[in-house]
C-alpha cells in the first residue's frame, strides 16, 4: 500500500534518506505543527501582564488605581513592538530569534517567582509560566523551520532611515488620523473591561464588587470566557466574509460595544451565583471575539495597504492597544 510518506519518499528520495523535516511533501513539515503554539507562547505574556498581574496585585492589596496605571505602562511594550521590527529583519535566522526571545521570556517569568515572597501561591503560579515558557521555546527548536536567512540592512544609519521612511509613510496616509481615533474608539470600551472588569469581579462586595476568589475569576474567564471569545471569533469571521466589511462593521461595532452593559447588569444586580456571573461574561466574552474581527480587518485591508503592509500593520495593532 502506498503510503503519504512513501509517495513522498518515491518522489523526494534524498530528502527521505537523510530525514529533513522540511523536505516537500513531507506531512511532518506542516505550519500546523508551529503555528498554534507560536501563538500560544505570543499569547502567553500578553495574558500575563493583561490579567495575572493585576489578579497578582490585587491579591497583594495594591490600589485599582495603581494597578490599571501599572499593567497599562507594561502594556506599552506591544504598542512600541513595530519600532524595532527593521533590526528583526536583519537577524541571520528569524527560528532562532523566536527561541531566543522565547527562553528570555521564561527567565523573566521565572525572576518574577524568584523576587516575590516564598510559600505563596503567586510563586507557583508565576513559576509553572516561567516553565511553560521554556517548554515552548524547547519545542520551537525542534518543530520551526530555519525560515528564509536574514536580509541585509546595511549600516544602522541605514537601518533608522528605513524605520523612519515606515513611521512617515504611516503617519502621513490619507485619512490616517481618522483611522487610528476610528482604531482606538473601536475596542476603547473593552480596554477599559480587559483591565477593570477583573479587579471588580475582585472587589469585595461591601465595595460594590462581586467579592469572587481569584480562583473563581480564573475559572470564569478561563472557561465560559475562553470558549466564548473563540466561538464569537469564529462566527465574526464567517458573517465578515459573508458581509464583507464594509457592510458588516456596524454590526461587528455594535458585537463589540454592546455586551460591555453586561457589566452594568453585573455592578447592579451584584449576582452572587457563580453561573450566573459566568454567563454574564460569556455574553460580554462572545461579542467581543465576534466584534474584535472588525478591527483586526480593517487594519489589514484598509491601514496596512502600501509600502510596509507589514510593519504598517504591527503599528496599526500597537495603536490598538492604546
Amino acid at each position: 500500500m502506498t503510503t503519504p510518506q512513501s509517495a513522498a519518499a518515491h518522489a523526494h528520495p534524498a530528502a527521505a534518506q537523510s530525514g529533513d523535516p522540511q523536505a516537500p511533501g513531507l506531512p511532518t513539515g506542516t505550519p500546523m505543527r508551529w503555528v498554534p503554539t507560536l501563538y500560544l507562547a505570543q499569547g502567553l505574556p500578553f495574558y500575563t501582564v493583561a490579567l495575572i498581574a493585576g489578579l497578582m496585585a490585587k491579591s497583594q492589596g495594591v490600589a485599582n488605581d495603581q494597578i490599571a496605571r501599572w499593567t497599562g505602562l507594561l502594556g506599552l511594550a506591544w504598542v512600541f513592538k513595530p519600532l524595532w521590527s527593521p533590526f528583526l529583519e536583519a537577524a541571520p535566522s528569524k527560528k532562532w530569534l523566536v527561541v531566543l526571545c522565547q527562553y528570555t521570556g521564561a527567565l523573566a517569568l521565572g525572576g518574577v517567582e524568584q523576587h516575590m515572597p516564598p510559600a505563596q501561591a503567586w510563586t507557583i503560579i508565576f513559576a509553572l509560566l516561567g516553565l511553560m515558557m521554556a517548554a515552548l521555546a524547547s519545542y520551537h527548536l525542534w518543530a520551526l523551520p530555519p525560515g528564509a536567512p536574514g536580509v541585509p540592512q546595511g549600516s544602522a544609519r541605514e537601518v533608522l532611515a528605513t524605520l523612519w521612511d515606515v513611521v512617515h509613510s504611516f503617519f502621513t496616509k490619507p485619512g490616517i488620523w481618522l483611522a487610528i481615533g476610528f482604531i482606538v474608539l473601536f475596542r476603547a470600551g473593552e480596554g477599559q473591561i480587559q483591565t477593570i472588569g477583573p479587579l471588580f469581579l475582585r472587589d469585595a462586595r461591601s465595595a460594590g464588587g462581586l467579592g469572587l476568589s481569584t480562583d473563581q475569576v480564573g475559572i470564569v474567564y478561563g472557561t465560559a470566557g475562553t470558549v466564548a471569545f473563540i466561538a464569537g471569533s469564529v462566527l465574526g469571521g464567517y458573517f465578515t466574509a459573508w458581509r464583507g466589511l464594509k457592510r458588516a462593521m456596524p454590526w461587528l461595532i455594535v458585537a463589540m460595544n454592546l455586551p460591555n452593559l453586561v457589566f452594568w447588569w453585573l455592578g447592579t444586580a451584584l449576582p452572587d451565583d457563580l453561573g450566573r456571573v459566568s454567563a454574564a461574561l460569556a455574553v460580554e466574552m462572545f461579542g467581543y471575539g465576534f466584534g474584535f474581527v472588525g478591527v483586526i480587518l480593517f487594519i489589514m485591508q484598509v491601514v496596512a495597504a502600501g509600502k510596509y503592509p507589514t510593519a504598517h500593520y504591527a503599528l496599526g495593532t500597537g495603536v490598538m492597544q492604546l
